[in-house]
């Protein structure tokens, strides 16, 4: 018999019934498909309960506060009105499985009772070679036992603990990939019977395994995480979170979040990995340990980046908004060394070692990145420490080590008599400062 967790997981996944927004929880510039559109998200992932009797009776005002609550959970501003911000996260592709609760593991904390795993591969993506596919599940997998200790091995025949398809539409199982903007990319049942631990992948999109349409590894990892008994995370820096970023491969990894929710359900690995690896806890804009790598403006807003996050910071609104720098611009490096906006051409510069990287909004400009020795840097300059725009003189500042340069923006040149060390302008009296002691 299927675990009373896997029935209302269903349910929340297949629900259709329509519910108007108040129009009070509308911005002005919303128009009715939005709304129609958000009205499906909400009931698709954030219905307070799993009877179908509670959900008929809902009000237009539950609605709202599901709204609200979506805001909560994404960490946006919290206004209980379906605004831009709202919807453009509302758009981005994602799992399947719904946010309605907010835990690290599923209720009752469901999880496998032995450790020794199966998987099965019941068919392939056309999208893929067979092997880049075999590689890419059994790297996803291998991604969790490294933590735990879980072991998977895959069997050719039979019922595996882990069912694994690629299926359209109708799949099989009566929750099928529907739903506005063709959003979902995937889901997966939590450990138990029948239908439990099995994770199905919408064969509409197109799998890869580079940046190109959607990554079958970091999508894989994402679901497995359900099927061992993890549900969706608010931490925007852990795997678990429920919408889709491209990582690369080299790069991409657990964050602390997820090893302390598989972990809390498993244990930790008896054979962990020689030395300490390192899972990435998600910055804290209000650490008073916290070092920034880079700040910008950007169209009226402050950007600042920190390893492979970066946080919005809007005049108009309250709360300060974190994101995975891949969220947005998907060829970005992580942790980048130095960033400018330039309003005569309207566009971000971004810095990483010897390369720079123009941005107009949020789209990379064509023919970037390029190398810094397009602005006159020598060879001899391997990366840039800050960079600061001076609007009144047309001039931006580089600072590297203890020497500071200075670019004509104008005349598109380095001008002549640099580098200049920063002492010589950006003196420092440490005495009158206060801070001799």
């Amino acid at each position: 018999m299927k675990q009373w967790i896997v029935v209302m997981l269903l349910v929340l996944l297949n629900v259709q019934t329509a519910l108007p927004l108040p129009l009070e929880h509308m911005a002005k510039d919303i128009s009715k498909a939005d709304v129609e559109f958000a009205e499906d998200y909400l009931q698709k992932f954030y219905l307070p309960s799993p009877v179908p009797e509670r959900i008929m009776k809902r009000s237009t005002e539950t609605m709202a506060r599901n709204l609200e609550e979506m805001q909560s959970f994404f960490k946006l501003d919290v206004t209980g009105q379906l605004n831009k911000e709202t919807l453009d996260m509302m758009k981005r592709p994602r799992c399947g499985v719904p946010d309605v609760r907010n835990f690290r593991v599923f209720p009752r904390s469901l999880k496998w009772k032995h450790n020794n795993l199966t998987y099965r591969i019941l068919n392939y993506t056309p999208d893929m070679a067979p092997y880049d596919v075999d590689y890419a599940l059994e790297k996803a997998l291998k991604m969790w036992s490294d933590v735990t200790p879980l072991t998977f091995k895959r069997i050719f025949e039979g019922t595996a603990d882990i069912m694994i398809l690629f299926g359209s539409g109708q799949h099989g199982d009566n929750y099928p990939f529907e739903g506005p903007y063709g959003l979902l990319l995937a889901h997966a049942f939590p450990p138990g019977d029948n239908l439990g631990g099995d994770a199905h992948f919408n064969e509409d999109k197109d799998w890869s395994a580079t940046s190109k349409g959607y990554n079958l590894l970091v999508t894989a990892a994402h679901e497995f995480g359900h099927s061992l008994g993890l549900d969706h995370s608010d931490d925007v820096g852990a795997l678990m979170f429920p919408v889709y970023t491209y990582a690369e491969a080299k790069e991409f990894t657990l964050g602390y979040d997820d090893v302390e929710g598989i972990q809390s359900l498993y244990g930790p690995s008896p054979n962990p990995s020689p030395g300490k690896p390192v899972y990435p806890k998600t910055p804290e804009r209000c650490d008073p340990e916290l070092r920034f790598d880079a700040i910008t403006d950007l169209r009226g807003e402050v950007i600042v980046f920190k390893d492979r996050f970066f946080w919005r910071i809007h005049p108009q609104m309250a709360e300060v908004s974190l994101y995975l720098i891949k969220s947005h611009w998907t060829d970005l490096p992580d942790k980048i060394d130095a960033a400018y906006e330039y309003p005569g051409t309207d566009y971000v510069y971004i810095f990483k070692g010897r390369k720079i990287w123009a941005l107009n909004a949020y789209d990379i400009v064509e023919g970037y990145p390029k190398d810094i020795s397009l602005l006159g840097f020598p060879e001899s300059v391997k990366k840039i420490d800050a960079a600061v725009h001076i609007s009144d003189s047309e001039k931006t500042w580089f600072f590297i080590d203890r020497m500071y340069w200075s670019y004509d923006e104008a005349a598109k040149k380095m001008e002549k008599g640099y580098p200049k060390k920063n002492r010589h302008r950006f003196s420092w009296n440490w005495e009158e400062s206060g801070c001799s002691s």
